[in-house]
């Protein structure tokens, strides 16, 4: 059972122990009360809130597993590199210089849906559609600083949640235009 802070009104919070299906009728009884007194608008900000919730859920999931597998393949590798290099007598530092080129990457899901953008062994993933901005945001003419900026803005405007993936000092970081580079590399505009 677990603790949960339940408001009813405004300033009114009621701690009641509760497991999490009898909170989630609660709350789902709770919101179908309050339907009826909404207007339009309300119940469309309630609708999109909800998407976005759901979408930010399948996000979470989708990292989590991303950084499962990444993590397994990673000591998978680790343990593949420790035996070869007692074979071949290779230091691991060959190792580190790669792994430094290969700080920023972007790798694409098998069914093409979702792409992760990889930064020190954390990564975020992008839906197709978000991809698809990005690529028309760096393939867009400008200048390299122009690009960088619409980029940055892009960021900041819709994903919030990269700027914890990767620390941008500024809308002139060298990391966006790695990551231009990246994009530009890795995915081309389709005529339509």
């Amino acid at each position: 059972m677990a603790t949960v802070a339940k408001k009813l009104n405004p300033g009114k919070t009621i701690k009641k122990n509760v497991g999490k299906d009898t909170l989630n009728e609660s709350l789902a009884k709770e919101l179908k009360g309050l339907i009826p007194k909404l207007d339009a608008e309300g119940l469309a900000f309630l609708v999109e809130q909800a998407r976005v919730h759901l979408y930010n859920m399948q996000v979470d999931k989708l990292n989590k597993a991303a950084i499962a597998a990444q993590t397994a393949s990673s000591k998978a590798a680790s343990i593949r590199g420790s035996s070869s290099s007692k074979k071949s007598g290779n230091s691991k530092l060959s190792g580190a210089s790669k792994s430094v080129k290969e700080e920023l990457r972007i790798t694409g899901a098998e069914s093409g849906s979702s792409y992760y953008l990889f930064y020190r062994n954390s990564n975020v993933m992008f839906s197709r559609s978000e991809m698809t901005h990005l690529v028309k945001i760096v393939n867009a003419p400008g200048t390299d600083l122009e690009i960088r900026e619409r980029l940055y803005r892009w960021i900041e405007r819709e994903r919030q949640d990269v700027f914890a993936l990767v620390p941008f000092a500024n809308k002139s970081d060298d990391r966006l235009k790695t990551i231009s580079a990246l994009i530009k590399k890795n995915f081309k505009l389709r005529d339509r």
